[in-house]
């Protein structure tokens, strides 16, 4: 997997104000269909991981779990970020785009 360039991406869309980080802001862009793009902790607990799911599938915005707890704070410069939303539509095309050409992962596609 190539995570240097989506660590990179997610960096990118940081900085240039287009990422809400933190399990309430997150949730927020999701339910004003902000949100293009959800990066969700692989080590999350259980009730925010159902939350973020639950909002997630009723709007239709799709979930990558990649990276842990840890790797998302250090990525966005902040402590304890579970979850991201991207809330731009090229840089969320971007990072799904790495994804799909790689095998190994997957991203859970709403309907």
């Amino acid at each position: 997997m190539n995570s240097n360039k989506i660590k990179a991406l997610l960096g990118f869309c940081q900085k240039s104000g287009n990422l809400k980080s933190g399990t309430e802001n997150v949730v927020k862009s999701i339910i004003t269909n902000k949100a293009k793009l959800i990066f969700l902790a692989t080590d999350t607990a259980i009730n925010t991981r159902k939350k973020i799911n639950d909002k997630a599938n009723f709007y239709g915005v799709d979930i990558i779990s990649i990276f842990t707890v840890d790797e998302i704070s250090n990525i966005v410069g902040k402590n304890n970020r579970v979850a991201v939303a991207i809330i731009d539509k090229g840089f969320a095309a971007s990072i799904k785009k790495i994804l799909a050409d790689n095998e190994e992962v997957s991203i859970n596609a709403k309907s």
